[in-house]
């Protein structure tokens, strides 16, 4: 498949990131082909690395009993032997939900999910504040998340 996608396919795209568990006859139908055509071109996104796999987002026992935190993380320098070392510390640290190496005025970005800001203080204190070469730590605590609020997802 070409780098380039046409609308078809980035229709597809889109319904995957909202259900990637739909069947392949709706999304046929909803974005206008055969269910053996969308199948072939998912497949040719799959082989080609446009989509380079799938995922579950697992949410907690409780609907609203964690607490997503937002942390943005400067380091002291950013070179190479950093990056990689402060990234291999990361991986170490399940508590730390994602980690995104970031453009503008912070280094990275961080998630991680908590139950009490007192389950945090100890994650900033024991993990985050020893992570290497960071001079900065910035950190927000969630109020929603605006896209599963009342158990409501995109519009389709």
């Amino acid at each position: 498949m070409a780098a380039t996608l046409d609308a078809i396919d980035r229709n597809i795209i889109r319904l995957l990131r909202l259900d990637a568990r739909m069947s392949s006859a709706r999304m046929a139908e909803v974005v206008g082909l055969s269910p053996s055509a969308c199948l072939r071109r998912i497949r040719l996104m799959e082989e080609s690395g446009v989509i380079r796999g799938y995922t579950a987002l697992i949410g907690s026992a409780e609907e609203g009993s964690t607490i997503a935190v937002m942390i943005n993380i400067t380091l002291d320098r950013q070179t190479e032997d950093y990056l990689n070392r402060f990234e291999d510390a990361v991986r170490k640290h399940p508590e730390i939900r994602e980690c995104y190496l970031m453009t503008g005025d912070w280094d990275y970005f961080l998630r991680v999910e908590v139950e009490s800001p007192k389950e945090f203080e100890a994650i900033h204190t024991n993990i985050l504040s020893k992570l290497p070469g960071v001079t900065r730590i910035h950190s927000s605590f969630s109020i929603r998340n605006a896209l599963t609020a009342r158990g409501r997802r995109h519009p389709q």
